[in-house]
């Protein structure tokens, strides 16, 4: 029986289902978490731009000037050729 587990033990570790499936599986869960990580800041940073567009009316008017190109009524556009 001992003979048997000695030659069992390490076909069973070292085949492809074995060790090296594992360290995959290890390697990918570490990808997957830092994804994860990534993914949670994106919220965080996101969240905190819907704060501001909700309650900061200076953040809405920069990101419709920046972003669409408006401009207020009473303001003049110049444009220039280059």
């Amino acid at each position: 029986m001992l003979a048997l587990a000695l030659v069992a033990v390490p076909l069973l570790v070292l085949e492809p289902q074995g060790l090296p499936r594992l360290r995959a599986l290890q390697k990918e869960l570490d990808d997957v978490t830092a994804e994860n990580d990534e993914l949670r800041r994106d919220v965080t940073r996101l969240r905190i731009d819907v704060a501001q567009l909700r309650d900061d009316p200076a953040a809405v008017e920069r990101i419709a000037r920046g972003e669409l190109g408006m401009v207020r009524k009473s303001e003049v556009v110049f444009q220039f050729a280059k």
